[in-house]
């Protein structure tokens, strides 16, 4: 393991608790007066009082029997994992190294399970050192999403053991998260910004990616960035409308997100004190999670969308660590919804090392989480994102059903049922600001496509449903329609069963 990236990964990190505050003087302006009684000034608006930053309980503390993923063979080290609920099942990558894969130097391996606790597939290396460019001995720390049908690996990068502020970072592109091609000609898309050339040479690395509302955010080390900590540690922000951070491309500063011409110029801000840490969105909040390894386990602290404040106290999932957490997230580097408590509730799971092995480096990646209790979520239209295929009680007697930015509502509780991830027993006050988009009476009309599609026609519109079950359910006869009568009817959406 090369000896410049073990100094880095065990060197301690600390969060960074303080928030952020501005103040302003502003000059009153007058008119020329038209009496001799001057006139008092216009009062200034107060401005909005700052909402209160909340405690959140914790609950439900839960830990792996033993390892959960490792490598196999001769591989000495595991760490660093990106984790992934994808579909029906756990994917995990992370670093490591095994003498199968060439050339010799860091390698990324993946494997995938039923369950955050165990039974994962053996181990494999999928990505290796190109042996050339930046990235020809070492690749590590991946951080994987997957936008559009494609998986995206952001990885770091570095040609020799000695990282000489070499390390930077690259994309690969994949079609199911095991093939994997470099994107960007093989080049780095974030290279170190030399701001402060420090003892610690790491570089640009330990990356974390999130998508979010059409943009990619990207949370990274820089040892050599002007915020870090005189250790190097420290996590700075890049945001652009593309997955290899060439258009729009803005970074957070001292003024919140500004447009830049590069990714690396002078870094400015820094997020929390840190080395190696993840990243999470949560809908509900519209907030970040920042996991990040503090002396008792992994702390999570929490921004607001335009890091202007941080609306939660942080969270400790205590337990033994050694390197690098990876929480469990969506495909698009989500946190997932509570099925039961989907606007109040979130689990923080994370996978993380917890001993230095024989190789002198971390190891035995398991499993740690909790939930965190009392978010008061779901308070805008933009964080009804949470409530997506929801069903909750209707005013009319009926059930709604929450389908992204709009209800569907059914005359038969029974049928959103089987639509829906789970039935609230309360309704969410940011419901009734979402349109109806159709109502579902019993007996509406179905309709099936040659290839077996089922789907309800609503207003013209043909929602799919995937299941003649939901049609039986409603009491609605299905009529058999040709290949272009289907593709005939407008779209109202997707209702196959999450």
């Amino acid at each position: 393991m090369p000896p410049g990236r073990r100094l880095l990964a065990l060197l301690a990190a600390s969060a960074l608790l303080g928030t952020v505050t501005a103040c302003s003087d502003p000059e009153a302006s007058g008119s020329v007066p038209i009496s001799p009684v001057e006139k008092a000034a216009s009062p200034v608006p107060a401005p909005p009082p700052v909402p209160k930053k909340l405690t959140l309980a914790v609950d439900r503390p839960r830990e792996s029997a033993g390892v959960v993923v490792q490598g196999v063979g001769d591989a000495p080290y595991n760490y660093a994992p990106a984790v992934m609920r994808d579909g029906g099942r756990i994917r995990a990558w992370w670093c490591s190294q095994m003498g199968i894969a060439h050339p010799g130097g860091d390698d990324i391996l993946h494997s995938e399970g039923p369950s955050l606790d165990g039974g994962f597939s053996t181990a494999a290396p999928v990505f290796s050192g190109s042996s050339t460019s930046f990235d020809a001995m070492h690749v590590c720390d991946p951080s994987v999403i997957r936008v559009g049908g494609v998986y995206y690996m952001y990885y770091t990068g570095a040609s020799r053991d000695d990282h000489a502020n070499g390390s930077s970072i690259g994309v690969a592109l994949s079609p199911d998260g095991v093939t994997w091609t470099r994107a960007n000609q093989g080049r780095p898309i974030v290279v170190p910004a030399n701001d402060v050339i420090r003892e610690n040479v790491y570089g640009a690395g330990q990356q974390s990616v999130v998508h979010v509302d059409g943009w990619f955010y990207l949370m990274f080390t820089d040892t050599t960035g002007r915020a870090s900590h005189p250790n190097g540690a420290g996590q700075y922000v890049l945001r652009a409308r593309d997955p290899l951070f060439t258009k729009g491309l803005q970074a957070l500063g001292d003024k919140g997100m500004e447009p830049v011409a590069a990714t690396n110029l002078p870094r400015t801000r820094s997020v929390v004190e840190a080395f190696s840490a993840d990243w999470m969105w949560i809908d509900a909040v519209s907030a970040f999670a920042i996991a990040h390894s503090t002396d008792a386990g992994t702390t999570v602290t929490f921004w607001n969308e335009d890091f202007t404040r941080q609306p939660f106290d942080p969270v400790l999932i205590p337990g033994v660590w050694r390197e690098g957490p990876g929480l469990v997230r969506t495909p698009e580097g989500h946190a997932p919804v509570d099925p039961v408590d989907p606007c109040g509730r979130v689990s923080l799971d994370v996978l993380r090392a917890t001993v230095i092995g024989g190789a002198n480096a971390p190891t035995d990646i398991r499993h740690f989480g909790l939930d965190a209790v009392g978010m008061a979520g779901c308070a805008t239209k933009s964080e009804a994102s949470a409530l997506d295929r929801f069903a909750v009680p209707s005013p009319e007697n009926t059930v709604d059903l929450v389908v992204g930015d709009e209800v569907l509502r059914f005359e038969r509780r029974s049928v959103a049922k089987e639509l829906a991830r789970a039935v609230l027993d309360e309704r969410p006050a940011v419901v009734d600001s979402l349109p109806v988009a159709a109502r579902v009476p019993a007996g509406a009309e179905a309709v099936r496509s040659p290839d077996g599609a089922v789907g309800l026609v609503l207003d013209g519109k043909l929602w799919v449903v995937g299941s003649v079950d939901v049609a039986v359910l409603n009491s609605s006869p299905v009529k058999a329609v040709s290949a272009e009568q289907w593709s005939r009817y407008a779209r109202g959406g997707e209702l196959t069963a999450p």
